[in-house]
């Protein structure tokens, strides 16, 4: 990568970073596109060569902030080398859910905002700006396994689905119950998406 595309990739960082701070802090209707560049210390102009508009600028930090918790749970994986296809996304999901329980407000602000079109063009569209390319990893590590899975996508949505719907809840309020009580539960509805979608 040249010094270019480096300071190119440092101002948009910039702005995720900065649109973050002020989503979280003000909500997303109170932020103003000149507050995001002003703070961020880039020019207005700078903000359209990589988003049409605030809206944009927040489905593409939803996508980003996603992209890094799978990045980070799939390289944790790696390192601990679960034997099965089963071990292996389970690993996944519950370091996701562990890195959110530790921070709430990334939490809070994936569950208000997400959506399965956002979530999708963060892991099954190819990569565009240097993220982590999860979906096309998810289907090798199906490929590579013994057992031969038929809807992957619709798989990875029922698990998705399930995950954020529930865990949201018990991590913030602890309902229905605590998140600890609430995890083999869980798993065990993830072990049974998985079962479903193996081929016959």
């Amino acid at each position: 990568m040249g010094k270019l595309d480096v300071k190119k990739q440092q101002k948009r960082e910039a702005l995720l970073n900065t649109a973050f701070e002020l989503f979280t802090a003000k909500g997303l209707n109170k932020t103003s596109i000149s507050d995001i560049v002003e703070q961020a210390g880039v020019a207005k102009g700078t903000f359209y060569l990589y988003f049409q508009d605030k809206y944009d600028l927040c489905n593409k930090l939803i996508a980003h902030k996603a992209s890094h918790l799978f990045e980070k749970a799939y390289h944790a994986m790696q390192e601990h080398k679960p034997d099965n296809i089963e071990d292996k996304i389970l690993f996944i999901t519950n370091h996701i859910i562990d890195a959110l329980e530790h921070n709430t407000v990334l939490l809070t602000f994936i569950s208000k905002n997400l959506s399965w079109g956002i979530f999708k063009a963060a892991l099954i569209s190819p990569p565009t700006d240097g993220t982590f390319d999860f979906y096309s990893i998810y289907l090798t590590m199906l490929k590579n396994d013994e057992v031969v899975f038929v809807e992957p996508e619709l798989m990875l949505f029922f698990i998705v689905e399930l995950v954020g719907s529930s865990c949201y809840s018990s991590i913030l309020y602890e309902e229905p119950v605590p998140l600890e009580q609430l995890k083999p539960y869980l798993f065990k509805n993830i072990r049974a998406i998985i079962d479903q979608h193996k081929a016959p």
